[in-house]
């Protein structure tokens, strides 16, 4: 196989020459589904065009990657993106993901200090009771696997959008449950109370997003730790064309919080 950082794909846009101390970065993660090229290339091509570097990732939930590596491996990948926007001169670096990419942002967020956290249309909490409905039976399976000491062994397992249905994924046992385990890493409200407190959080509900992510906003804004720098942002758009719509959004946030 090959290695990791091949397989990830990270797409680094350069910038154009700018003071080193007015130079931001940003790691950008797609939906469930997608790819860099898709509904987020609008966002990663507004903020490049504005002077920031961007790395726009493929991530494991892509179209193409089908959960080919498991949760710690894909924290590391957006470990290597930050390290090397850092080394072309970015002096703040913001972590970005919209729909699934959000949930996972918020994630990578517990686990280390940032400059800022924006999550755009965050969807795909595996702990929610349509997604235990739909995928429990999967989720036992794969557990019963990892239990009996076949987490390596590969098998397929079901994926679930509530536009989409479900679908059959093909990785192992282990991968898929560390993914979808609900009192895992993609359990949202568990990573929004656990994102680190100094970290300020830009949440990006669309006015026009799915019902049920439009009726959970304020708890979701109101999971989050306080701090005075967070701030929930609603454009007008809907679930696909939010990362479109929040290129103004991180922009006008990124100035506030650098004051």
């Amino acid at each position: 196989m090959p290695k990791l950082q091949t397989l990830l794909a990270v797409l680094l846009l350069a910038a154009p020459i700018l003071p080193a101390s007015a130079q931001d970065g940003i790691v950008i993660m797609h939906g469930k589904g997608g790819m860099p090229q898709g509904l987020v290339r609008p966002l990663a091509e507004g903020l490049q065009a504005r002077g920031w570097q961007v790395a726009n990732l493929q991530m494991p939930w892509s179209r193409d990657r089908q959960y080919d590596v498991d949760v710690a491996t894909a924290v590391k990948d957006v470990d290597a993106a930050i390290a090397t926007l850092r080394d072309k001169g970015a002096k703040r670096v913001f972590v970005a993901g919209h729909s699934q990419g959000g949930v996972f942002a918020l994630h990578y967020a517990t686990l280390r200090p940032l400059d800022g956290l924006i999550a755009i249309a965050p969807g795909g909490d595996v702990s929610n009771s349509l997604f235990l409905q739909q995928l429990g039976g999967a989720v036992r399976n794969a557990r019963n696997m990892v239990g009996e000491g076949r987490g390596q062994e590969r098998g397929e397992f079901l994926d679930y959008e509530g536009a989409k249905g479900s679908w059959t994924v093909r990785t192992t046992a282990a991968t898929y449950l560390s993914w979808f385990d609900p009192e895992g890493a993609m359990n949202q409200f568990r990573s929004l109370r656990a994102v680190q407190p100094a970290t300020p959080v830009l949440l990006i509900v669309p006015q026009h997003d799915y019902p049920a992510l439009v009726r959970i906003k304020h708890d979701v804004f109101r999971a989050l730790p306080a701090n005075p720098r967070t701030r929930l942002a609603e454009p007008a758009a809907d679930h696909a064309g939010a990362p479109r719509a929040s290129v103004e959004e991180i922009l006008r946030w990124a100035g506030e919080i650098s004051r």
